[in-house]
């Protein structure tokens, strides 16, 4: 991508913080301060981090003439590919947002077990009443990549049987991922669903109707993936049947008049499963990475989308 011998690597940065926490970079590195809003720096641009966001909003004004490579702070890409020039390479987040992702997931599952909304809001009073362990129950996971395997560790130690799901069927060490195909018979087997694939055709809508009638009834299902994974009418239909607890939503921001926030149980975060005290860190090591590379001459990491 840049020349090993090139005397002088542009990059950007979203803010002055930024420029603060790296004020140690090698020489060579030309650090400046810009948030995507226009115009777009007169000189040219080898790596650009682009604002902590999982809109592809401002991308498409670029010209891909004065920008080499993209870093998004984000692990998801949905948009992108449709917004973005062409002629310019986009690096997603990869190893930043995973881990917290998975514990707000396994959070939303815990809470929505054992009500803790439901007890919140009755603040000042002692209502006992039964709940449901995550131990003893089966657990899909659905969608068995970055964040599905940090959820798989971190509810191994809840006594739940384990159902992963990925694209297609596949063995590996841990034994059988099944294939999406066969989630008609899985379903109606499984008390929870943890969801955490990528946006898509093939993805979007998943959660519609048919999914939701195979449930079990007061099985609990977990979005930490995007919004229009699940079909936000279909879960109104589903009132008090099944649960759903979700970090995204479609619309997003989801409306204070909008009827999902009254569905009985129904837990909702606003998109916050990466906004964690262990992101900054990761991701200013994800740039420090991309700018040694590109300093040495070889490709960036993370690729998604490439010229």
């Amino acid at each position: 991508m840049i020349d090993s011998m090139t005397i002088t690597l542009h990059v950007t940065v979203p803010d002055e913080g930024w420029v603060e926490r790296l004020t140690d970079l090698d020489d060579r590195v030309d650090l400046r301060v810009w948030d995507f809003s226009p115009p777009q720096p007169s000189h040219s641009v080898d790596l650009a981090v682009l604002p902590y966001t999982v809109s592809s909003a401002g991308l498409r004004q670029l010209d891909p003439e004065r920008i080499a490579v993209i870093q998004s702070q984000a692990l998801g890409y949905d948009g992108v590919r449709e917004a973005l020039p062409s002629g310019v390479t986009y690096c997603n987040a990869v190893g930043v947002h995973e881990e917290s992702t998975a514990g707000l997931a396994v959070a939303l599952l815990l809470a929505s077990q054992r009500q803790l909304d439901v007890y919140a809001r009755e603040r000042g009073q002692w209502n006992r009443r039964w709940g449901t362990s995550v131990a003893d129950r089966r657990v899909m996971l659905l969608g068995y990549g970055g964040i599905g395997i940090e959820m798989e560790k971190r509810l191994e130690g809840f006594g739940a049987e384990m159902v992963r799901v990925a694209g297609h069927r596949r063995e590996d060490e841990r034994g059988l991922i099944h294939g999406t195909d066969e989630l008609p018979d899985l379903l109606p087997t499984v008390d929870v669903v943890m969801v955490a694939v990528p946006l898509s055709e093939a993805t979007t809508g998943l959660i519609d109707d048919a999914f939701l009638a195979a449930l079990p009834d007061d099985a609990v299902i977990v979005n930490v993936s995007r919004g229009r994974v699940a079909d936000t009418d279909a879960i109104v239909r589903q009132a008090g049947r099944v649960r759903y607890a979700t970090d995204v939503t479609d619309p997003e921001p989801l409306p204070a008049v909008h009827p999902l926030w009254a569905v009985p149980g129904v837990l909702i975060t606003p998109h916050v499963g990466g906004m964690s005290s262990a992101m900054q860190p990761r991701v200013d090591r994800v740039v420090r990475g991309q700018i040694e590379r590109l300093l040495d001459g070889r490709d960036p990491h993370s690729i998604v989308i490439s010229p």
